[in-house]
């Protein structure tokens, strides 16, 4: 799942991986687990009918629930396999094929652009600057762009590299984006590096 020119270390996932995917979340809630943690945090800094980029929105497991939660949201992925099951199972959301290192939706900004499900990690190598340029040209004057991701090997798919939060943080400074928060977890726990994961907020400058 991923939105970026090149290979990456997802770069054949479609077609039945891709439902292997999306089967691990529609399992969580019959073990009482919430697998919509991403939905309450962007519920949480923004109200329906807010518009919503789900940027590498692969099987389109966020972007449905934004969607239901009254949200109006535009899914990108390069992946033409995670579309067309994000597009067979949500006939509300909008998806769209559409390269994150090239991203150009005519028009079109954004209250928050999302980023889950290790979109950073999982970019093609070098692209990180040029997709955070284009992820910030489609944040709206009083928008966000949101990123959530494993920052050590033990939170990424086997064979994914670690992207450096450092790297992370100043691509974001070169794309014009000001830092507003930082978590650990979807649920807005205070960050600590040893927890493996960070969720950022940054706001255009």
């Amino acid at each position: 799942m991923n939105g970026t020119v090149g290979p990456t270390p997802w770069s054949d996932f479609g077609g039945r991986a891709a439902a292997a995917y999306q089967g691990r979340f529609d399992d969580k809630p019959a073990a009482g687990e919430d697998a919509h943690g991403e939905a309450t945090f962007v519920a949480s800094i923004a109200e329906p009918p807010a518009r919503v980029l789900d940027a590498g929105c692969g099987v389109g497991r966020v972007s449905a629930e934004l969607t239901r939660r009254g949200f109006r949201v535009v899914g990108v992925d390069k992946d033409p396999g995670v579309l067309a099951i994000a597009r067979e199972r949500d006939h509300e959301s909008r998806y769209e094929l559409a390269d994150l290192a090239t991203l150009f939706l005519r028009g079109q900004t954004f209250d928050v652009v999302l980023m889950a499900g290790n979109v950073i990690p999982l970019l093609a190598p070098h692209t990180l600057y040029g997709v955070m340029k284009r992820v910030a040209a489609h944040v709206n004057g009083g928008g966000v762009a949101v990123a959530g991701f494993g920052v050590d090997e033990a939170h990424l798919p086997v064979g994914c590299p670690v992207t450096p939060l450092s790297e992370y943080e100043k691509a974001c400074e070169v794309a014009g984006l000001a830092p507003v928060a930082r978590y650990s977890t979807w649920a807005k726990d205070a960050f600590r590096r040893s927890d493996g994961y960070v969720v950022e907020v940054h706001r255009l400058r």
